[in-house]
């Protein structure tokens, strides 16, 4: 899990766990299931998606930044985490260094370290979320009561925004929504040098490479397929560096232009 170098800001993928699902049932081209037939060797031998799990230790001047939290210690036969804490240390760091926990959104799979047993994990940190994710899994009557047990723990310490803001120097947040009512994407950069941090804006590269990719998940797919498509249009074809949730390893890549089509080359 190297660190990247985005300037003098230090990004370093912190793995948690992994976890899998049925690539035909939760991401299709155009609600064909059969597309995956175009790309074989994507998927394990059982069909799956294999999806790593954690989150991003972002270190500017006078700030220690975790981006997503990981799924924490479930172990339910498809998600499986607990590493991520281990990974802190081994960067010298322990849970009261962090300086602000920032998510790109509030499903189970990117708080799992946000809170255990009802006590906020990060005691010295400020989190950061998008106020309408915010209402949406916490404070709507129609809540996940799981999600509200998880997260309200994190009230007195909560920061919400509802549009782009700049959390330190040379970390900003901007609105992706879509695939939650709040998703944001975290744009890093400094010294003339970016990295996106996408969350769940696409969880397999396909659907940053060809329209028509919709997640199951999506809280909206039209706002989701909105919103990726206006980062691609954006970033491909340039230094911009882009970081997904659940990519292999968390590591990086970039979208390379070669005529109508796009690709995507991980770092």
């Amino acid at each position: 899990m190297s660190t990247i170098k985005v300037g003098n800001i230090a990004v370093t993928p912190l793995l948690d766990g992994t976890g899998r699902e049925c690539a035909r049932d939760v991401l299709q081209r155009d609600g064909d299931a059969s597309a995956w037939d175009e790309h074989p060797g994507e998927t394990d031998a059982d069909g799956d998606l294999r999806l790593t799990l954690g989150g991003f230790l972002v270190r500017t001047a006078d700030r220690v930044v975790l981006v997503d939290a990981g799924v924490g210690t479930i172990d339910n036969g498809r998600y499986r985490g607990g590493l991520l804490l281990e990974q802190l240390r081994e960067q010298g760091l322990d849970t009261g260094d962090v300086t602000d926990v920032a998510f790109t959104h509030l499903h189970f799979d990117h708080v799992g370290w946000a809170t255990q047993k009802g006590q906020v994990v990060f005691e010295n940190a400020t989190h950061h979320v998008h106020s309408a994710d915010w209402n949406f899994f916490v404070e709507d009557v129609d809540s996940d009561p799981g999600a509200v047990r998880k997260l309200a723990p994190l009230q007195a310490r909560l920061d919400p925004f509802d549009a782009g803001k700049t959390l330190a120097p040379g970390l900003d947040a901007r609105p992706a929504v879509g695939h939650t009512p709040g998703s944001t994407v975290y744009v890093i950069s400094d010294g003339g040098e970016r990295l996106v941090l996408l969350g769940d804006l696409a969880h397999h590269p396909l659907e940053l490479t060809q329209d028509g990719w919709s997640f199951h998940f999506d809280h909206s797919k039209e706002q989701a397929s909105a919103s990726r498509r206006e980062i691609v249009e954006e970033f491909a074809d340039t230094e911009t560096l882009l970081a997904a949730g659940h990519f292999p390893y968390l590591r990086p890549g970039r979208l390379a232009a070669s005529g109508d089509s796009l690709t995507w080359n991980t770092l």
